[in-house]
């Protein structure tokens, strides 16, 4: 079942590529299947695959009935309208990003999510951080969105460590994992940070804050990029210099 206190998001694969700084063609790059952890009821697996990209996605919401689980996510987007009404200085504004056009993006991931998980159950996995049932070295590329540095109640800095730790193992040593946002529900960037990635670095880990443009308003995204060290970088999905200046 889903942990008490997160909500279930349905979060269309446009919306992952503007938060982890990549984009379509970057993501049909990626030479190996993609690790969606939490994947909520987002709609990237069934996008992506229609790309050719095969994703997994993991939550121990997966463990719910499909009826159940698409409720939370119903309640998700209700959670996330009354959001943008109450707190309009956390979301991008309806000038460059309408509400309810945003809102029915969900409404289709969501739709999308349902059909795609009854069709393959096999790439939804009910599982959760900080203990994933995959073999090491199992993904080219691993996304983690709003959960462990949204919600730091459930996630302390030793859980944040120990989930951080997991999703740099199931990842492939050329690969890399990808965390956002790096702040709570209320905008307030984690405060230990640094010694976050202290901790990680003496796990032989290494780890670097990439920014990425954010639509409309010309503002910037902070994402948290994980490799396991002493491999070298190879060039990783992205948006390139051109792109961003498209």
């Amino acid at each position: 079942m889903s942990t008490p206190g997160i909500l279930i998001t349905s979060r269309p694969l446009d919306e992952y590529c503007h938060l982890f700084g990549l984009t379509r063609s970057a993501l049909c790059a990626v030479p190996g299947p993609v690790l969606d952890c939490p994947g909520g009821a987002a709609g990237l697996a069934a996008e992506a695959r229609a790309l050719g990209v095969r994703v997994v996605a993991a939550d121990p919401a997966y463990a719910a009935p499909l009826t159940a689980l698409t409720a939370l996510a119903r309640h998700g987007r209700d959670a996330m309208a009354a959001s943008m009404t109450a707190t309009p200085h956390l979301h991008l504004s309806p000038r460059y990003r309408p509400y309810e056009r945003y809102l029915r993006s969900w409404d289709r991931a969501r739709r999308l999510f349902a059909a795609d998980s009854a069709a393959h159950p096999e790439r939804y996995v009910a599982a959760a951080l900080p203990r994933l049932p995959f073999a090491d070295g199992s993904f080219a590329l691993t996304l983690s969105s709003y959960l462990l540095f949204a919600y730091p109640g459930i996630f302390p800095p030793a859980g944040q460590l120990a989930a951080l730790t997991e999703l740099v193992r199931v990842t492939a040593p050329s690969g890399e994992a990808r965390i956002y946002p790096l702040h709570d529900g209320t905008g307030r960037r984690c405060p230990h940070l640094d010694e976050l990635r202290a901790a990680l670095g003496r796990r032989r880990i290494s780890s670097e804050i990439q920014r990425t443009p954010r639509p409309g308003d010309g503002r910037t995204r902070q994402v948290l990029v994980l490799r396991a060290a002493g491999h070298r970088r190879r060039p990783g999905p992205g948006i390139s210099p051109r792109e961003r200046a498209a």
